[in-house]
């Protein structure tokens, strides 16, 4: 079966560019490329569609699960296992298998959403993916609503994040890991630092700038150097003088590289020496390769996120994925968590379990982050499907053309 060309022209346009464009090493390392962006884009943009039945559960017979995440994201040891869900499989007789299948948001859901819509199997019983995406999962009915009697470890998680505009009440989400995005810098040959996003365009850095493909943070930071409050009301003149200056930057060959968790790669073969980057991955990356790099949030401010647990909708193993996102809001294990992955734990009582492991971590603004440190930073704004498609290919079509 064929499926017909979108009507959206904007929409027309990504895709004719995509059919194009030549194949190149970053369209490669982006895993589904060009097309699953442009379809992206074009599931967004439309509606009315049914939604899915969610399958039928099968935990009480089906001991097993499937954990699709991010990479350098979950406690591991230096055999290849990860302790803490080796603690799950122990204490629940699940069969947990983890998957390293999240690089990007946009190129994983387009791997997937062709068998979301027709409510099938994923291979995943839990996904991990970031606040914005995991909303459109949720406006779509590609997610399993949670049996919160099941999951009685979600009085744990804090305050501030229970009543999300995407998910109110935490129905059928709970934050997994939260972060910021903001500058890193290779201190040996940048040994005076960066300090702001306009630091990432200086001559000398000339075609050694990393980004992320991830639109709310690119352009939240490009933003918020522009002074935009990226938490509250803008429109399309405050993305369009953003999205000039990224445009700029990609076609004058200061930026290399725009990409997922791939860009880790870019920063230790130092074809890159500075990127607008995620915070717990240069913890991750100084343990792996030397301490050789720097995280800050830049001057006019970075962003903050939550990647979140969601059950899609065909999953068949809803009730052992319950068990193990219960688990893992457990203090202790949140804290065992943390002190492997360096990113905001959304656990209450985390901090304090944290000390008996390594109190220096519990003051670990990365980790826990105190008033003055969330002051510095905000959350890009719930976008509606009309802005999600048309500054999404506003943003690919700088992606496309790089």
């Amino acid at each position: 079966m064929t499926r017909s060309m979108p009507q959206d022209p904007m929409i027309q346009r990504l895709i004719q560019q995509a059919r194009q464009a030549p194949i190149t090493r970053r369209n490669i390392l982006q895993g589904a490329g060009i097309g699953a962006a442009a379809l992206t884009l074009a599931a967004c943009s439309t509606g009315g569609a049914s939604k899915p039945t969610p399958a039928k559960d099968k935990s009480d017979t089906v001991k097993a699960l499937n954990w699709a995440n991010w990479a350098a994201y979950l406690d591991e040891d230096d055999k290849g296992n990860y302790p803490t869900l080796v603690e799950f499989e122990k204490q629940t007789g699940i069969k947990a298998k983890y998957d390293v299948a999240v690089d990007d948001n946009n190129t994983y859901y387009g791997k997937v959403k062709g068998q979301l819509a027709l409510g099938q199997d994923i291979g995943a019983d839990v996904v991990c993916l970031t606040d914005w995406m995991v909303g459109r999962l949720i406006r779509l009915g590609y997610t399993q609503e949670f049996d919160k009697s099941k999951i009685p470890n979600a009085k744990n998680l804090n305050p501030t994040l229970q009543n999300p505009d995407f998910d109110p009440g935490r129905k059928r989400s709970l934050p997994w890991q939260g972060g910021f995005a903001g500058i890193c810098w290779n201190k040996e040959k940048l040994p005076n630092g960066l300090k702001s996003v306009e630091d990432l365009w200086d001559k000398s850095l000339k075609g050694r700038v990393g980004v992320l493909s991830e639109l709310r943070d690119t352009m939240g930071l490009i933003m918020m150097q522009n002074g935009v409050d990226i938490s509250s009301k803008w429109g399309d003149k405050e993305f369009d003088n953003a999205i000039e200056v990224f445009k700029k930057q990609v076609s004058d060959g200061q930026i290399r590289n725009i990409k997922g968790n791939a860009y880790l790669e870019d920063l230790k073969s130092e074809d890159t020496l500075a990127a607008i980057c995620w915070s717990g991955d240069i913890t991750v990356i100084n343990a792996e390769a030397g301490d050789k790099w720097e995280f800050a949030i830049p001057t006019a401010g970075g962003t903050l996120w939550n990647d979140n647990f969601l059950i899609p909708v065909g999953s068949s193993e809803k009730a052992n994925a319950e068990k193990l996102i219960d688990y893992y809001y457990e203090p202790e294990v949140a804290a065992q968590v943390a002190a492997w992955v360096n990113y905001i734990t959304p656990v209450v009582g985390a901090k304090e379990a944290m000390q008996k492991i390594d109190p220096a971590l519990a003051d670990n603004q990365l980790i826990f982050p105190n008033e003055e440190t969330l002051a510095k930073t905000k959350i890009f704004r719930t976008l509606t499907g009309a802005e999600e498609s048309k500054y999404g290919a506003a943003f690919q079509a700088v992606l496309l053309g790089s």
